[in-house]
């Protein structure tokens, strides 16, 4: 009778406890306000000449999200264009805070298709780089017009790379510099060195369950094979419980991109649905994935006109850093640096932000000095 109790209790406190975990995920998760919070300085209070905003904006024909902030909007204008493809990382920005506004007016722009910038506007047809690309050089002319700048600086994280560098290589003259992490170059190789890695650490350790599941992908062999398993969830579980994934101490993708993604204060719970909708249902349509792994950026754009700053983690495979460093040995640019992140994976600036600051302040924003405001 004892026994039966103590396990009914034990039950109930379980249940108890899981209640009330799902009761405060489900608050934090819809009661949201949907904007970005404002920027307030050590005391508290809203920093004067600051910008905090969500704006949507017609680029491309169709009503396209981002959102603006600022400590000082006097401050150079840098567009961050997120990876994916088409899946916007935000959420990483309110989790971590890396401080990119201290020195920047930074447009976080939401790539058609994704995001804020989800809507049945946007066709299957029209998702390519070269449209994404387009849109990009509109967004910038939108942040040039408004804040009165003739360049920008533009960043890219991962996916983005493979828009925002044929957008420097048509347009040089809007752009002060173009600061790439995790820069893509032939995804190809990325994908067979990862794999090869992975499959090797993972016989190492015997995990036999996770060699079954690579194997399934015939070493990558053929084309097919290939793009199965660059658009798997297989890939993104391993590499993220490998430790070469979005972050080297992000092992699960639950606690590193989902529920962030659910708790972010910035969405309205529409806009959340709307990430989860585009990435599951509209994203795998497209051809973008497909498009990305079939170019190689290295021999398409050989040479960029403005100063260049590759950024990667020591132990990025998602996007290699060893195939990103010998790009950037071969590019001719008139400024080019590389700087390896030695804890980091594939997400540097969240990583490590301390020494990404260092970075802007004393090698990339004498930039916009030198040009002139």
């Amino acid at each position: 009778m004892k026994s039966y109790f103590h396990t009914s209790m034990i039950f109930f406190t379980l249940l108890l406890v899981s209640g009330l975990f799902i009761s405060l995920f489900i608050c934090i998760a819809f009661v949201s306000p949907g904007k970005p919070e404002v920027l307030r300085d050590k005391n508290g209070e809203i920093i004067e000449g600051s910008i905090s905003e969500k704006v949507f904006v017609s680029i491309g024909g169709v009503k396209q999200g981002m959102f603006i902030r600022s400590k000082n909007i006097e401050n150079p204008v840098l567009l961050f264009l997120h990876g994916g493809p088409g899946f916007p990382n935000y959420f990483l920005f309110e989790k971590f805070n890396p401080g990119l506004e201290d020195y920047y007016t930074v447009c976080y722009w939401e790539q058609r298709g994704g995001g804020l910038s989800y809507t049945p506007e946007v066709t299957v047809e029209s998702m390519t780089l070269e449209q994404l690309t387009s849109d990009a050089i509109e967004v910038t002319n939108y942040l040039r017009k408004r804040f009165g700048k003739d360049r920008v600086f533009i960043m890219a994280w991962s996916g983005g790379t493979t828009i925002a560098l044929p957008a420097v290589a048509k347009n040089p003259e809007l752009f002060y510099a173009y600061i790439a992490m995790g820069q893509i170059t032939d995804q190809c190789k990325s994908e067979r060195m990862a794999y090869d890695f992975m499959l090797s650490q993972y016989a190492e350790s015997k995990d036999r369950r996770s060699v079954k599941a690579l194997r399934k992908y015939n070493g990558l062999k053929s084309e097919s094979d290939l793009i199965s398993f660059y658009n798997s969830s297989t890939r993104d579980k391993l590499m993220h419980e490998s430790g070469i994934g979005t972050m080297r101490s992000m092992r699960s993708v639950l606690k590193g991109v989902f529920l962030p993604v659910w708790t972010c204060r910035a969405y309205t719970l529409k806009e959340k649905c709307n990430i989860w909708k585009s990435k599951i249902f509209f994203l795998p349509r497209t051809n973008l994935k497909t498009e990305t792994l079939m170019t190689d950026f290295t021999e398409a754009y050989p040479k960029i006109d403005v100063p260049i700053y590759f950024i990667s983690g020591k132990y990025d495979l998602t996007v290699n850093i060893h195939l990103s460093n010998d790009y950037y040995h071969s590019i001719c640019a008139p400024v080019k640096r590389f700087y390896t992140f030695e804890t980091a994976a594939h997400g540097p600036l969240f990583e490590d932000p301390e020494r990404f600051s260092e970075i802007l302040e004393k090698d990339i924003l004498y930039l916009e000095k030198s040009f002139g405001r």
